[in-house]
């Protein structure tokens, strides 16, 4: 049978590289994003491939995400996997220095967020017995750097909340897991730097990093597995990098 599945933040980066990943195995695709020229964009390439309905909302408000969800189109309904992906950091000050409308976007969208979409889709999950979530986590979420406070606050919360998820939820035969990527070349830093390109591309020079591209094979891994075998948390890096502050990079 044919899957459904829901991507967040699906208009770029990770999330717009799983769509094109899913596509291609036929998986239908609702996606989902603020940015709507860019979902219809994506619309028409992946239809060629697959189903595909759009959903324009920001996650950060319940109201939308609620009423998005239950407005989908019958054949759209039955959501058999949800990836979490949306997510963004704002600002890499020290904690005293630190924006409180760069906390406010943090928690809001990378937490919150979350959460509203995975409260929307949990009852018909939970009604059927059966799905599988998986949470865009980060190595931040795995262990805190310097003026990471608040965004790696925000991926612990994420690794907390997948494993209470998975907790809550084993009683319906629900998978949930999640991937935790560390450094790949997206819009992430330039969102992070404020539109600063050379401060942003600065992050990426010298090594490897990780491409979306890499990720998507990875969550389609996952969820490609036999329903009886559940990826609960995964960790991946490029080969450059130890942790969140040891990377090799060549000349340094």
């Amino acid at each position: 049978m044919t899957k459904t599945a829901l991507v967040t933040g699906a208009t770029s980066g990770i999330g717009k590289a799983i769509a094109q990943r899913f596509a291609k195995e036929g998986i239908h695709l609702i996606l989902c994003g603020r940015r709507e020229s860019r979902l219809q964009e994506l619309k028409s390439e992946l239809a060629l491939l697959t189903k595909v309905t759009t959903l324009n909302f920001d996650v950060r408000d319940r109201t939308l995400v609620q009423e998005a969800i239950m407005g989908l189109p019958a054949e759209f309904k039955t959501i058999d996997v949800l990836i979490n992906n949306a997510g963004n950091a704002h600002g890499l000050d020290p904690i005293e220095a630190g924006s409180l409308d760069d906390w406010d976007a943090m928690l809001d969208i990378n937490v919150k967020g979350l959460l509203y979409v995975s409260k929307a889709i949990l009852p018909g999950m939970v009604e059927r017995e059966q799905g599988h979530i998986i949470n865009i986590g980060s190595t931040a979420g795995k262990e805190v750097y310097p003026k990471g406070n608040v965004y790696c606050a925000s991926k612990h919360a994420v690794d907390a909340i997948n494993k209470g998820m998975r907790l809550d939820l084993n009683q319906y035969g629900i998978r949930v897991g999640a991937v935790n990527p560390g450094l790949v070349e997206t819009e992430f830093s330039k969102v992070r730097f404020k539109g600063d390109e050379h401060r942003a591309e600065g992050v990426y020079q010298g090594f490897e990093p990780l491409k979306a591209v890499d990720i998507a094979d990875i969550v389609y891994f996952v969820v490609s597995r036999p329903y009886h075998v559940n990826i609960a948390d995964l960790v991946v890096m490029p080969t450059a990098q130890a942790s969140s502050t040891i990377v090799r990079k060549k000349g340094a």
